[in-house]
């Protein structure tokens, strides 16, 4: 059975070479192993260190890119049994991670399946937090609910078929698949033993607009969600308190409360401003949403 690893990239040529080796040192015990790059415009050695390891490539345009429409084309591009998704800026931490992640599809438990998420040296004290909560060290086989995340996830091609990705969504076109998929029967798992590193180099800017980005997409997931101003007071608080009191516990209180206050305070006024934001999105804003990477660079190339 073929597991193919798709991976969404623009610009990705800091981390893709570690990853890409990582992947083809995987054991691939159960799986055999096809790597495809859904590209949207790289202008960097992005391609380039694709090419060198053999793979396959498609190709969509940046104007028409969204989270969905991208992951869609990768699998159709794709000919395995199993569709497998990687962020670009994400590294799998063991030689077990693809066998892990494709077990429970293997063995018939879940139709989509999702994998740990850690830090690594550059990740902020709080989104190392953040992957605590959410991705624990031990399995969920099947999981309550229908929370996923596609920067390390698995699901059978028959599943995709089905329902595909929703390609208007601003982003958790994750969890929207894994919620009509439960409503069909199927179920979600996710799987501690296939960890990777996530590493988020961004900036306090970009932080809000990811929280923004999916909680404009959250509204169309679970429209009763009402994130209010004191929501956004409350959480923040309470947040502040709960990651001080880890990094007093790890004696580090010092050096990262400042990243504390600006992380959960971009996190959660991000998720109070996408939750309270209606509006359709030109051309300008789909970028600003889809590309927080490229602000900043376009910004001063136009000068």
């Amino acid at each position: 059975m073929l597991a193919s690893v798709i991976i969404r990239t623009l610009n990705e040529e800091k981390y893709l070479h570690e990853l890409l080796t990582a992947i083809y040192a995987q054991k691939c015990d159960r799986v055999g192993l096809e790597v495809v790059i859904v590209d949207s415009g790289s202008t960097d050695n992005t391609l380039h260190i694709a090419e060198e390891f053999g793979c396959r490539i498609t190709y969509i345009d940046k104007s028409e890119f969204t989270f969905g429409r991208s992951l869609n084309i990768g699998c159709e591009f794709s000919t395995g049994d199993f569709l497998v998704f990687i962020s670009g800026h994400c590294i799998p931490t063991s030689t077990e991670w693809l066998d892990n992640l494709c077990s429970p599809l293997i063995d018939h438990e879940c139709s989509y399946s999702y994998g740990r998420q850690v830090g690594r040296d550059t990740t902020k004290y709080s989104e190392q937090c953040h992957f605590n909560k959410w991705f624990p060290e031990y399995n969920k086989i099947p999981q309550k609910g229908f929370f996923c995340n596609n920067a390390n996830a698995a699901v059978t091609r028959s599943a995709w078929e089905l329902l595909r990705f929703d390609e208007a969504l601003t982003g958790l076109e994750d969890m929207h698949l894994a919620k009509r998929l439960i409503t069909q029967g199927y179920s979600i798992a996710y799987i501690s033993e296939a960890p990777v590193y996530h590493i988020h180099d961004e900036t306090w800017k970009h932080v809000r607009i990811r929280y923004e980005r999916e909680a404009y997409a959250l509204k169309e997931i679970m429209p009763e969600v009402h994130f209010s101003f004191p929501d956004f007071l409350r959480y923040y608080i309470s947040s502040i308190m709960s990651d001080s009191a880890s990094a007093i516990r790890d004696k580090t209180l010092l050096t990262n409360f400042k990243d504390i206050l600006f992380f959960r305070f971009n996190h959660y006024w991000g998720t109070y401003k996408g939750n309270h934001e209606v509006r359709s999105l030109s051309k300008a804003q789909k970028k600003n949403y889809f590309y927080p990477k490229d602000l900043e660079r376009d910004h001063y190339n136009e000068k």
